[in-house]
């Protein structure tokens, strides 16, 4: 089974450009995902909406010495192990995309009252980017606003990947969101969302993939402890 991560760093701009204009490879890197940072629920005309010097990366490894290794031997992992990371075990897939096609739907069932990572991944329809951009920012600020996130941040990578990111307190938290169980004025942004990508999808490829976090390593924005414990989820 492959090992995945996913990762936050401030770069210098130039070479922030160069992986993502090219992404990097490396002995035992499967798929890498670079991203211009993006803040969930910004302005559609806003610097906020493509960071260049906030670097988001999702990656799938061979195994977690493959990881470590790119970290500490490759020029953009070196820059990557500045930041922050967490390491992941995959859980669930919905959706498909290509480049991770040999994903099975699910690997074991999660504990619902354990923390969960959620990564989305969308190759976009650039004439549906209207209707995206509609019906997305609403759930960009349902899922930033949650009480039970402690993390959620989007990337861009142009012209047409689009990713989200979000730590969550429980399986269960994060389900309640996307099936509209939710209290609240906003709670069933999430479920019309999908339900209007049903109707006409906004995507050529879409996938959304839940992971077990393992560990994290480093600081994001002055903080370093953004996976919950089991006891402060308890």
């Amino acid at each position: 089974m492959s090992f995945y991560s996913f990762h936050l760093a401030h770069m210098p701009p130039l070479a922030a450009i160069g992986a993502l204009l090219l992404a990097p490879k490396a002995n035992g890197l499967r798929h890498i995902e670079v991203l211009a940072g993006m803040q969930l629920g910004a302005a559609v005309v806003s610097p906020r909406r493509m960071q260049l010097r906030r670097v988001a990366v999702f990656a799938e490894w061979e195994d977690e010495a493959a990881l470590v290794d790119f970290l500490a031997r490759h020029p953009f992992g070196q820059q990557l192990d500045k930041g922050w990371h967490v390491r992941l075990e995959f859980l669930r897939r919905w959706g498909h995309i290509r480049e991770l096609a040999g994903l099975p739907e699910t690997t074991e069932r999660a504990n619902h009252d354990e923390p969960v990572v959620a990564v989305t991944l969308a190759r976009m329809r650039l004439p549906e980017l209207a209707r995206f951009i509609h019906w997305g920012r609403p759930v960009e600020r349902q899922v930033r606003d949650h009480p039970e996130v402690t993390l959620a941040l989007a990337g861009i990578r142009l012209p047409r990947t689009v990713s989200t990111f979000s730590i969550w307190t429980s399986a269960r938290a994060m389900t309640g969101i996307v099936f509209g169980r939710d209290d609240g004025e906003g709670a069933r942004r999430h479920a019309d969302a999908m339900t209007e990508r049903d109707r006409r999808n906004f995507h050529h490829e879409f996938t959304t993939l839940r992971f077990r976090p393992l560990s994290e390593h480093g600081a994001w924005d002055g903080q370093s402890h953004w996976v919950p414990r089991p006891a402060e989820v308890a």
